[in-house]
C-alpha cells in the first residue's frame, strides 16, 4: 500500500537523520575527505543509493530498512545492530569515493557491467584498508578471497587495472553478475543515464525526467535536507569540481598517511595512479621537430591587393611575387634507441617502432630525405640501422630482428651518438628517444641534444632520470593501442 504524503515525509525525516549521522561519523574519522563528503546535493528517489556526481540519490525506505538491518522482505541481513548502522555509512563513503576517483566518467566503448564490478572492488579494497570503525561491516569469505587474490594479478588495485584484468579473463555476463552480488553497495545506473537528465555523468546536459515515484517524494518532502545549502552543479562544473577535490585529497592524504601509517596506503596509491601524468606520444614526438625548409607557396606572406594592383598597372607584372617556400617544423635528424636487455622485446618493440614510424611519416612531420638512426643496445651497441627515406623505413620494419638481451647500460648509446656527431653523420641532431623497461647507468653530463627516456611500465619501479632528460611512461595497453592505429 503506497505511503501517504505525511508518512513519506516522516520516513524521509528519519532517513535524513541517518544520512546526517553517517556523514558526521565520516567527518570525524576522515578529515581529509570533508569537502568531498559535503559536495553532493541530497535528493530522494526510488531505488537504493547512488550518484550522478552532482546529487546523492537515496531512497528513504531503503535507508531505514538497511539501518534496521533488514531487507525488503524483512529478513535480517546483518549479525549485529552496529553493522546495520555502519552499512549506510559505508555505502555513503563508497558512493563518494566513486566521484573522487572519477569512476562515473567512462569511455563509450567500456563494457559497463565489468566496469561497475571493477569500480566496486577497487573502492571496497580502499575502504577495507582504511580500517575505520564507523564503516566496519563483516565481509563474506568469498569476497575476502577475491580481494586478497587480486594484488598478485594486477599491478595496482585501481578500477582501470582491475577492469583490464577482468577483460583479459573474458568474464561472462553470468560471472560478472555473480561477483557483483558480493560487492554491490550502490546504484550505478545514473552514471549512464543520470536521473537528472542527459546521456551520462560525463556527457549529460540539461534536465530530464525522474521516475514518477521520485516526483512524489519531492512533492511530499522537498528536495534534500530541510536546510539544504549545497548548490546543484551542472555537468561540467561537477567534473571540474571532482578533479579539484581529488587533487586536494591527494595532497592531504600524503600527510594523513604519514600520521596513520599504512592505513591509507592503497588509497594514496590509487590517487597517485589517477593523477600520474599521461602523455600523448604523438604530440610528444612532434616536440622534437626541427625547422626545415619545405618547398611550399606561403600564401600568408604577401598582400593580394598589391599583387593585383601590379597586374592592373603593368599588365602581367605583379608588384610582389609570392614566396616559393616557407619554413615548417619537420623531423629531419633523429635517434631511436631500443633497449633489448629485458622485457622490451618482440611485439612490444615492433609496435613502438611502428607507432614512431607512423608519426614520422605524416606529411607535416616528415622530410622526403631524413637521417634517422635506429640503435639496438643492451650494455653495448648491437645494431645501428640508418633510415634515409620512407622506403628504408618500410624495409626495416618488415625485416627487423632484435639483437642483444644482455644487461642495461645507457652510456654506450650516448657515446656512440657523440661519435657520429663528431664524424659529421649528424649536422643538426635535435632528439633521441630511448625506449627501455628498467634501470641502467645514465651519462654523467647532459648531451647536446634533447633526450627522452620512454619507460615500459611492466610491474617494475620506474627509475628517476637525470634533470636534463624527459621521462615518459607507457603501459602495455598503450603499446597495444599502437598496434591498432
Amino acid at each position: 500500500m503506497p505511503l501517504m504524503d505525511d508518512e513519506m515525509k516522516a520516513v524521509n525525516d528519519i532517513a535524513q537523520q541517518v544520512l546526517s549521522f553517517s556523514r558526521t561519523a565520516l567527518f570525524m574519522e576522515l578529515r581529509f575527505m570533508e569537502s568531498a563528503l559535503s559536495r553532493l546535493r541530497p535528493r530522494p528517489y526510488e531505488g537504493t543509493i547512488g550518484t550522478d556526481t552532482r546529487c546523492l540519490y537515496y531512497d528513504p525506505a531503503f535507508i531505514l530498512r538497511t539501518f534496521q538491518g533488514v531487507d525488503a522482505d524483512g529478513v535480517r541481513i546483518f549479525e549485529t545492530d552496529r553493522e546495520a548502522e555502519n552499512a549506510i555509512t559505508r555505502s555513503y563513503l563508497h558512493t563518494v569515493l566513486h566521484c573522487v576517483f572519477q569512476h562515473p566518467y567512462i569511455g563509450r566503448d567500456t563494457r559497463q557491467d565489468v566496469w561497475d564490478l571493477a569500480c566496486d572492488i577497487a573502492v571496497e579494497e580502499m575502504i577495507r584498508e582504511l580500517d575505520v570503525r564507523a564503516i566496519d561491516v563483516s565481509m563474506d569469505y568469498t569476497q575476502n578471497q577475491i580481494i586478497a587474490a587480486l594484488p598478485g594479478k594486477v599491478k595496482y588495485m585501481t578500477a582501470e587495472h582491475i577492469y583490464q584484468y577482468f577483460m583479459e579473463q573474458g568474464l561472462s555476463t553470468q560471472d560478472v553478475q555473480s561477483l557483483q552480488s558480493l560487492f554491490l553497495h550502490d546504484d550505478h545506473s545514473m552514471w549512464y543515464q543520470p536521473p537528472g537528465g542527459g546521456s551520462g555523468a560525463g556527457e549529460g546536459e540539461g534536465e530530464g525526467d525522474l521516475p514518477q515515484s521520485s516526483y512524489r517524494f519531492m512533492d511530499a518532502i522537498g528536495d534534500g535536507w530541510e536546510d539544504d545549502s549545497v548548490p546543484l552543479m551542472d555537468w561540467q562544473e561537477a567534473r571540474e569540481t571532482w578533479e579539484q577535490l581529488s587533487q586536494q585529497i591527494h595532497v592531504d592524504l600524503e600527510t594523513f598517511s604519514k600520521q596513520k601509517g599504512d592505513r591509507a596506503g592503497n588509497m594514496l596509491q590509487n590517487l597517485q595512479e589517477l593523477h600520474r601524468e599521461r602523455y600523448d606520444y604523438s604530440a610528444f614526438l612532434k616536440k622534437f621537430a626541427v625547422t626545415g625548409e619545405v618547398m611550399h607557396i606561403d600564401e600568408d606572406s604577401f598582400d593580394y591587393n598589391f599583387y593585383t594592383y601590379g597586374l592592373q598597372l603593368y599588365g602581367n607584372i605583379p608588384l610582389i611575387e609570392p614566396l616559393e617556400y616557407r619554413e615548417e617544423k619537420r623531423i629531419r635528424e633523429f635517434v631511436i634507441a631500443i633497449d633489448t636487455s629485458g622485457s622490451v622485446q618482440g611485439k612490444t618493440v615492433q609496435a613502438f617502432i611502428q607507432k614512431t614510424y607512423n608519426i614520422l611519416k605524416q606529411t607535416e612531420n616528415f622530410h622526403s630525405k631524413v637521417n634517422i638512426h635506429i640503435i639496438q643496445c643492451d650494455a653495448d651497441i648491437q645494431e645501428d640501422h640508418k633510415i634515409t627515406c620512407q622506403e628504408d623505413f618500410d624495409a626495416y620494419i618488415k625485416e627487423m630482428k632484435l639483437h642483444g638481451f644482455g644487461g642495461t647500460d645507457f652510456r654506450p648509446v650516448f657515446e656512440y651518438v657523440d661519435t657520429l656527431i663528431e664524424n659529421k653523420e649528424f649536422l643538426d641532431l635535435r632528439g633521441l628517444i630511448y625506449f627501455t623497461d628498467g634501470y641502467g647507468t645514465f651519462p654523467a653530463k647532459m648531451p647536446r641534444y634533447k633526450t627522452a627516456f620512454v619507460f615500459l611500465d611492466d610491474d617494475y619501479e620506474i627509475p628517476e632520470v637525470p634533470v636534463w632528460a624527459i621521462k615518459l611512461v607507457l603501459e602495455n595497453k598503450d603499446i597495444e593501442a599502437f598496434e591498432k592505429d
